[in-house]
């Protein structure tokens, strides 16, 4: 009851109706896995420089449809930034303007449920630019893989949270999925597809 009444304060706040269609029904068994690289990880200072995302229709991931942007920033990325992400000043010369890069990505994910790992970060991340612009906060329902990994393995070990590993990584290995070399936006949301699809369909982690 209580997330209808703030869906519907939420909807009230639009803008725009043209993304009007961001409160509709979802499709049935689709989702959207997306992933955000950043300045850093302070949601209130920090800025996209790249958004990433793909469809998942049942258990097929659509990579052909795959969302892959580069976000401009209002400043140049320090070094130490570029040593975490590997995004250069020169990456984002045809980088898209924060507003338009939202808009195409409002209009990638539609209604879908949105899946990612930690993603309470990416979507606080998209929601900093969403709500001055729009006057809403994302709408769709959020998936975290780390949890649905972390039931599982609970459940059917019967482990103590504490000894779960939960680094991305470690759950790739421990799924027994392919680990990308290169850490970037598209690259772990396509990795992180590969997660939510096993896990779906695996009763038992050892």
């Amino acid at each position: 009851m209580f997330s209808k009444i703030q869906r519907y304060f939420n909807r009230k706040k639009l803008k725009d109706e043209k993304f009007a269609f961001l409160f509709d029904d979802a499709p049935e068994d689709e989702v959207v896995v997306y992933d955000t690289e950043t300045t850093g990880l302070n949601p209130k200072k920090d800025e996209i420089l790249s958004i990433g995302a793909l469809i998942v229709k049942g258990d097929k991931i659509l990579s052909s449809e795959k969302f892959d942007i580069f976000v401009t920033p209002s400043r140049e990325i320090s070094e130490e930034s570029i040593k975490i992400h590997q995004i250069r000043n020169i990456d984002l010369k045809n980088g898209v303007e924060p507003n338009k890069a939202i808009e195409k990505f409002l209009n990638f994910i539609g209604s879908r449920p949105l899946v990612g790992y930690y993603l309470e970060f990416d979507v606080n991340m998209i929601n900093k630019y969403l709500k001055p612009y729009l006057g809403i906060k994302l709408p769709n329902k959020q998936i975290e893989i780390s949890r649905i990994y972390h039931a599982k393995k609970r459940k059917h070990l019967h482990v103590p949270d504490r000894v779960i590993d939960l680094r991305f990584d470690v759950m790739m290995k421990d799924l027994g999925l392919p680990i990308f070399g290169k850490h970037d936006a598209i690259n772990d949301a396509i990795m992180t597809a590969m997660m939510y699809v096993k896990l779906k369909n695996i009763d038992k982690i050892e």
